[in-house]
């Protein structure tokens, strides 16, 4: 497809000043009377040509005392219309800071088929992504911590010359914001379920998700190599559900599957074709693009990053775009395997970057023709939101929550969120505030992407609040300035830690175990790499001690980058035991050799806290 230009003949999605949003006064056309505003009592009486004397004496019978003066609401305005003769019609005025709610109707002759837009779901560890590797033949499962999916990822594959994208959901129930979230932009949900395990909480929340979107399921039965697998009690289950199997004469299409051995992979991909020319899926590539944010991020390297779902238009390579709050012109659009694309058209997930801000997950997106309109909208949507934003105040140390819970005492706490991913982040939030019950009210007063800030300790140390970081570490001058501002820092890699503290401490039974503590931290300042030996890191110490064999971590931009272990510490040529704060030394990593200038080495060790 050849690439958009500014002069292209895309339409824009904003109406035009002749259409229906355009706010225009209430008037009567062909016996309806349309409005778009309150009014007042005589307002309606001038615009229906109704002496007022008429409405009041008609309200009056029916109970309802009304001077000529008072704004009446929508069903008042309803009865009257149609106690003398006319129909009525509210037009909602959409402005264009608010595209989200724009009722976009394209012509028929404009539509083109598109993709179908597939969601995997599932209970956590039924083989989601194990399913996603078998189509793309790839391994992501490789790639994610305890072995579940943490953040959705959006792929496409051509399969028989048809493309079909994939958005793979976590399973854990710490993700049902970002499973709902996938399914608001599906087309059709492929329910995951073991065949060894059977239906679980959350098969049944993905089941209410695709339900509550409207769209139909197809249920791969997974792991049907594995001893214990009973597909037919699957099937039973899932009918208590109102899934009920085509060849039990209902409508929804059974695949049983081994995305280990690529068993039924191909018969699978068969229904979602199948079932997608049935839903006649089209949209308009003919004009600005308009979609939703899959996940966002901060890279250190290309600032912030976005993965959005292109829903309706195209979105070409130096659009303007508005995403959330954020504004841009793309500098560079990707797709999953990171070839750059020209354009993207309906259906197609795809990575951006040159944005002003990381967007937040499930943001809806827009282009739009000039980067004066791009960045005007981005102000008042900024406006608004800031409007809306309210501070709170009242949390405790978790430690703090732990007394006060056994004095009885109905608590706030007030929390901070930082995460590697805004997916993460969003999750995170809403199953921390889950956890909510009438003695302790837990509120996310912020949740973002990105290192922990000096900007965050403040707004803690204001609001009282806990900060929690979730695969991020603070540096050591942040470190510090939370101690000094008595701002306690909790950090984990698996959410399960974090959710299980946090409930923990809100029973009465937070237990005092083995704790990391962080031992000092290194500033790399240059590399060397020596052949059969691998990358050598010049280091200075910034804080604290540096030992040999200590317990590792590499911080690249604030975000884990790798975890492991020392494999030699040296000072000039010799081997050092530790070396402190103020001095250099040469460091090399157990297993890992991608060290790079101004990343930070940690070294931590476990203690046990009295």
């Amino acid at each position: 497809m050849a690439k958009f230009n500014k002069n292209d003949n895309r339409r824009s999605n904003i109406p035009s000043s002749n259409s229906s949003n355009k706010k225009e006064g209430p008037k009567v056309s062909n016996g309806v009377f349309v409005y778009n505003k309150e009014m007042t009592l005589g307002e309606l009486s001038k615009q229906l040509n109704i002496p007022a004397s008429n409405i009041i004496k008609f309200l009056f019978m029916n109970k309802k005392m009304v001077t000529i003066n008072q704004t009446l609401d929508d069903d008042t305005i309803g009865e009257i219309c149609l106690e003398f003769g006319y129909d009525f019609k509210k037009e909602k005025i959409v402005s264009e800071e608010n595209f989200e709610e724009l009722d976009i109707v394209d012509k028929p002759e404009d539509l083109l088929p598109r993709p179908p837009v597939v969601t995997i779901m599932g209970h956590v560890d039924h083989g989601k992504t194990t399913l996603i590797d078998a189509i793309r033949n790839s391994n992501l499962v490789a790639k994610e911590v305890g072995g579940i999916s943490q953040a959705i990822g959006a792929y496409q594959k051509e399969i028989d010359g048809q493309k079909i994208t994939f958005l793979d959901t976590p399973g854990h129930e710490a993700f049902t914001a970002m499973r709902s979230r996938g399914a608001s932009v599906t087309d059709i949900v492929v329910l995951v379920v073991a065949a060894d395990d059977g239906v679980m909480p959350q098969t049944i929340e993905a089941i209410d998700h695709a339900k509550a979107a409207n769209v139909p399921i197809i249920v791969a039965v997974n792991k049907i190599d594995k001893e214990g697998a009973n597909t037919e009690k699957i099937r039973n289950e899932l009918m208590a559900y109102d899934i009920i199997p085509e060849e039990y004469g209902g409508d929804t299409i059974f695949c049983d599957i081994s995305a280990k051995k690529q068993i039924g992979i191909k018969q699978l991909l068969e229904a979602i074709l199948v079932t997608a020319e049935i839903l006649e899926l089209k949209a308009n590539p003919n004009r600005f693009a308009i979609g939703t944010v899959i996940e966002a991020n901060l890279d250190k390297g290309e600032g912030p990053k976005a993965t959005l779902l292109v829903q309706n238009g195209t979105l070409s390579f130096q659009d303007y775009v508005v995403v959330g709050t954020a504004y841009g012109k793309i500098r560079r659009m990707s797709n999953e395997h990171r070839a750059t694309l020209k354009v993207a058209t309906p259906s197609t997930p795809v990575s951006v970057i040159g944005l002003s801000e990381v967007p937040n997950a499930g943001d809806k997106f827009m282009a739009f023709p000039t980067e004066r309109q791009a960045r005007d909208i981005a102000f008042k949507r900024a406006l608004a939101k800031k409007e809306e934003t309210q501070n709170a105040t009242s949390a405790r140390s978790l430690d703090d929550l732990y007394n006060r819970i056994h004095e009885g005492e109905v608590q706030d706490i007030n929390v901070i969120l930082k995460c590697d991913t805004n997916g993460s982040a969003e999750a995170i939030k809403a199953s921390l505030e889950k956890l909510s019950n009438d003695q302790v009210h837990i509120k996310v007063i912020h949740a973002s992407a990105g290192a922990i800030t000096e900007s965050d300790i403040m707004l803690a140390s204001a609001g009282n609040a806990i900060i929690y970081g979730f695969n991020v570490r603070p540096s050591s001058m942040i470190s510090q300035k939370a101690e000094q501002e008595k701002v306690e820092i909790r950090l984990y890699q698996i959410i399960y830690d974090l959710l299980n503290e946090m409930q923990d401490a809100m029973k009465g039974m937070l237990k005092k175990e083995k704790v990391e503590q962080v031992t000092g931290q290194a500033e790399v300042r240059t590399t060397i790499k020596i052949s059969k030996v691998g990358t050598i890191a010049g280091c200075y110490i910034t804080s604290g001690t540096i030992k040999a064999n200590s317990m590792i971590r590499l911080l690249r931009n604030g975000v884990i980058t790798y975890t492991g272990k020392i494999a030699s510490l040296k000072r000039f040529k010799d081997d050092a035991k530790e070396v402190r704060e103020g001095f250099e030394c040469g460091i090399s990593i157990e297993n890992f050799n991608d060290i790079k200038e101004m990343d930070i080495i940690e070294g931590y060790e476990m203690v046990e806290k009295a």
